[in-house]
């Protein structure tokens, strides 16, 4: 440690001076210790053990000021042999292990714009899993609730990886249902905001925006048709992909550019007769790409792979998430109210 060769030399400086007056220290035929138990006979130079108390304090609040650097709150240990090289490894240790595993992101940190780093924790990843909470509020008396998501990577199902809330007028809820005007923020697990999606009243055809700190940085427009669902996405002021559905049970939604290439896809899971007839609780698979995933396992063992012209930028992801919310509202949000029978019907 850094204190270390300090104490040492002011040990050898005491053990010179005690070696010039040795004489007048022997009692009994004994010398005494060169660390001073405070009250001991002689009158030879000790290391005083406030001394010794001020540099351990001093060596402890250096090392907690590098763990605030570090940002991790790990316990320091300062009595490793490894000096203060050892507690820096332990610290770098300590906070990967508090993210998300590595191998489920796609993009290197270093070169991404600000609004791009905010938004790679949650998506900068080759797939998500999107699953809506049961309103029980709605299934048993038609009171609509705001929806509350949870978003998973299916490499590792076991832990969310975000959250997708929804905050709206109670009375706009039960008025307009599906064409209410709501936010919904997109959080991490801890619960900091990572982007909100804003969709306002319609009654034609419904848009979504994707907005980060305020700023909007994309948008979704649905296109009126008689059975097709069509979704165009923008990014700023241009087009990067359309979704065209052929309708009916088709529960698949392809982002296609404007060459007909695929550039991710959109999933509905089916959960089962119950989830299905009685509640609004759907669940969507968003397959970006699996592009450098050797391995896979967990849940996204059932999920096919994409393959995709080209990567879509985070931004676009963001919009891609967006859309999902869109199709949720827009087809797969019921009126509730079945009671009884729900609880009978699920599985």
């Amino acid at each position: 440690m850094r204190w270390l060769p300090r104490l040492l030399s002011h040990l050898a400086a005491a053990g010179s001076a005690a070696a010039a007056r040795t004489s007048s220290h022997v009692r009994g035929g004994s010398l005494s210790n060169g660390f001073a138990s405070g009250g001991g006979g002689g009158g030879g130079l000790a290391v005083p053990r406030e001394w010794l108390r001020k540099l351990w304090a001093e060596e402890l609040r250096k090392q907690k000021e590098a763990a605030r650097r570090w940002g991790v709150g790990a316990t320091v240990n300062v009595g490793g042999g490894d000096g203060a090289g050892g507690s820096l490894g332990a610290l770098r240790a300590g906070g990967a292990a508090g993210e998300a595993p590595a191998s489920s992101y796609q993009y290197d940190g270093g070169d991404l714009k600000p609004v791009e780093a905010k938004l790679a924790p949650l998506l900068a990843r080759a797939n998500l899993l999107i699953a809506r909470d049961i309103e029980w509020a709605n299934i048993m008396f038609a009171f609509e609730q705001e929806s509350r998501y949870i978003i998973m990577d299916p490499l590792f199902p076991q832990s969310q990886v975000g959250f997708i809330r929804e905050k709206s007028n109670v009375i706009f809820r039960q008025l307009l249902r599906s064409r209410r005007p709501f936010v919904a923020e997109i959080t991490d697990a801890m619960g900091n905001e990572i982007f909100t999606v804003r969709r306002p009243f319609w009654w034609i055809n419904s848009s979504i925006y994707a907005e980060v700190d305020g700023k909007e940085i994309g948008v979704v427009h649905r296109r009126w048709h008689l059975w097709r669902r069509i979704y165009d996405l923008y990014l700023g002021n241009g087009q990067f992909a359309v979704v065209e559905n052929p309708g009916f049970w088709n529960w698949t939604f392809t982002l296609i550019d404007e060459d007909d290439n695929v550039l991710a896809q959109i999933d509905r899971n089916w959960r089962g007769i119950g989830f299905e007839l009685f509640t609004d609780a759907g669940q969507y698979a968003i397959r970006f790409g699996d592009e450098g995933q050797s391995h896979k396992f967990g849940l996204a063992a059932d999920i096919e792979e994409l393959h995709v012209v080209r990567q879509l930028t985070l931004p676009e992801r963001a919009v891609a998430l967006a859309l999902a919310v869109s199709l949720d509202s827009d087809y797969f949000s019921r009126r509730g109210g079945w009671g009884l029978p729900f609880l009978i019907a699920t599985e």
